[in-house]
């Protein structure tokens, strides 16, 4: 009986000659060295376009002279202050804001009793303008307090020489304070951030 293909048995001693690979052989092929005809590539279209070209006037209108950044030759930066609210009048006052975020800084304790009355009189609503308000109070009641500390320091050494450079300092701060508000320019002074939120949190405008 003759074995199919798959009948086998692999405890058969004469397994591994029954399937093991025998090759054909083939007779070695010699290719010629001359005399074969180099294939050449398909010429091109000859209907495909020629690259198109700008004329002068295209390519003027796509030049942008180059400082360091891809910027278009016609580009205006956005203005920032064309729609502020900086001349807007606060309620219950009728002074612009500008003038409400800059009178706390205004040195010589002006912009102390400025800021109290508008912690009084400007609404929650107001954020700004009560943020400022609290924020020019604190500067104030530090710039008070560190010159109370050094006038004591210069009564018992005898020099006050100290307490005048910081009272100048302090003035040219914060009249910058003051100019910068006015302007619209963000102020932040970190040093009397607790001062400010608990005077903006405790003193409450009048209804």
């Amino acid at each position: 009986m003759a074995k199919k293909k798959f009948d086998t048995n692999p405890l058969d001693p004469d397994f591994p000659k029954e399937v093991a690979f025998e090759p054909q052989p083939q007779q070695t092929q010699t290719l010629p060295q001359n005399g074969g005809e180099t294939k050449k590539f398909e010429e091109p279209a000859t209907t495909e376009e020629q690259t198109r070209k700008f004329d002068e006037a295209n390519f003027n209108a796509y030049q942008s002279p180059f400082n360091g950044q891809q910027v278009p030759a016609n580009y205006q930066p956005p203005n920032f202050f064309a729609n502020d609210n900086r001349n807007r009048k606060v309620a219950k006052i009728g002074l612009p804001e500008n003038v409400l975020t800059a009178l706390p800084y205004v040195p010589f304790h002006i912009g102390l009793i400025a800021g109290i009355i508008e912690l009084f009189i400007v609404p929650k609503s107001e954020a700004k303008v009560r943020f400022h308000a609290a924020q020019g109070v604190a500067v104030q009641l530090a710039v008070i307090i560190i010159s109370w500390i050094l006038h004591s320091i210069g009564n018992v050494t005898g020099m006050e020489f100290g307490n005048f450079i910081f009272w100048l300092a302090s003035t040219v701060m914060l009249s910058i304070f003051a100019i910068k508000s006015f302007q619209g320019k963000p102020i932040h002074i970190e040093a009397v951030d607790d001062l400010t939120n608990w005077l903006e949190d405790k003193i409450k405008p009048s209804e």
